[in-house]
């Protein structure tokens, strides 16, 4: 008899992927640092003034070649199996998990909107929730087909970059014109002192709405430029071929896969993951012909050393036991979705100019250690707050709203 669908317990969650979910804020948080901060905005000259610029360029090199792309590749890897975990587990109790799936989507892309428009151009959360209602078209697809989507998606962007220096254009060339339009009605510069209109001190407020006004169309334009959606939506599909395969419950059958990935997605990924920075320093990208080198070594780099990232960690994981101090991930883990927003308001506070204001003329030997203290105080936050807490806060409001179940949030009212 089809029982009700309800969203997995405590007790039936696997440590490891919070664990990983964990690990792949971090890597998330320092790559937005380049945003939040300003970083990304300046010139390679007014970098290059800063009193702390042979640091910068070390540490900005390294982030390029080893943290941008693979831990959203990470998370994107993670969606997947959670979206297998739900399919599975409705199934089992009779239930049509379509309805369940796409009413959860719904909800996330509402989140994702609010944090789009009204926090954070940079924001993942809406993408994944459009992409992820793609997902149920491959629910029957077997695993050699599925892997096969796999190679074809995350391999795709070469030959849409090849057809846009063919024929010369940009695949967000008009979001593009039309977040210009836009910024010129609201007054955001045209020329290089924008990168510093939302670090300034005047207008704070008026200045953040303004450069969110547009934001959306740099950041679509971006997504489709960078050709960001098939690449995740193959993610998305390796992890629903992993967690149909339940890697993450049988970890100790799967040692020798997870050697062979480290081993070689650390060969393959880091000589091209520095070849792929080296040409993105150069500042030659697409349409120009080169920018075809640096797509194919991104390509070649970013998934293979998230994969080998996420064996390393499997690895330790099972090597100890269960027993690692990897732990203390896990909570922060459990509510990915809240602290992925707190690091939001967290990075508006300290680097805007509607907050403290140290954005805008600082580089990453400044800026990183800062983001690593704040992961820290996550990790604290994310543990005390489970031992009075059945769920995060935003992880609560996604459940009460997709299985419309009261569901106490405190340990003592459970």
């Amino acid at each position: 008899m089809p029982q009700s669908s309800s969203p997995v317990l405590q007790n039936e969650r696997a440590d490891i992927l919070d664990i990983l979910r964990g690990v792949a804020l971090l890597g998330v948080m320092l790559d937005n640092l380049f945003g939040f901060s300003g970083w990304g905005f300046l010139t390679q000259v007014q970098r290059e003034a800063l009193p702390t610029w042979p640091v910068d360029a070390i540490l900005g090199f390294i982030e390029l070649s080893f943290i941008n792309g693979k831990f959203y590749s990470l998370f994107s890897l993670l969606f997947g199996i959670g979206f297998s975990i739900i399919l599975i587990r409705n199934e089992q109790k009779g239930i049509n998990p379509l309805k369940i799936l796409y009413l959860r989507l719904f909800i996330l892309s509402i989140i994702g909107a609010g944090h789009l428009l009204l926090l954070w151009e940079g924001d993942i959360l809406f993408l994944y929730a459009l992409i992820g209602m793609l997902l149920p078209l491959f629910r029957k697809c077997s695993d050699k087909t599925l892997l096969i989507w796999v190679v074809v998606l995350i391999a795709s962007p070469l030959l849409f970059d090849a057809m846009s220096v063919l024929f010369q254009y940009k695949n967000g060339y008009f979001l593009e014109n039309m977040a210009k339009v836009i910024d010129k009605r609201t007054g955001i510069p045209v020329d290089d002192s924008f990168n510093q209109y939302l670090y300034s001190k005047s207008d704070t407020w008026q200045h953040w709405r303004n450069w969110q006004a547009s934001g959306f169309f740099y950041r679509y334009s971006y997504i489709l430029d960078s050709n960001r959606i098939p690449k995740v939506l193959g993610m998305f599909l390796l992890g629903f071929y992993a967690g149909r395969k339940m890697i993450h419950v049988q970890l100790e059958n799967y040692v020798s896969l997870f050697k062979k990935v480290s081993r070689w997605g650390l060969i393959v990924g880091i000589p091209a993951a520095i070849a792929s920075a080296g040409f993105e320093f150069l500042g030659k990208g697409i349409p120009n012909a080169m920018g075809l080198a640096h797509t194919f070594f991104y390509a070649i780099s970013v998934v293979p050393l998230c994969l080998a990232y996420t064996s390393v960690v499997c690895l330790h994981w099972v090597n100890k036991k269960g027993n690692s101090r990897l732990k203390f991930l896990a909570p922060l883990g459990r509510m990915a979705l809240t602290n992925y927003l707190m690091q939001t308001i967290i990075g508006i506070t300290i680097y805007y100019g509607v907050g403290f204001g140290l954005g805008g003329n600082i580089g990453p030997a400044y800026f990183i250690p800062i983001g690593l203290c704040v992961y820290a105080l996550q990790i604290a936050y994310s543990n005390w707050w489970f031992k009075h807490f059945n769920y995060g806060p935003m992880e609560w409001i996604w459940r009460q709203l997709t299985y419309g179940k009261k569901m106490p949030i405190l340990k003592n009212n459970s």
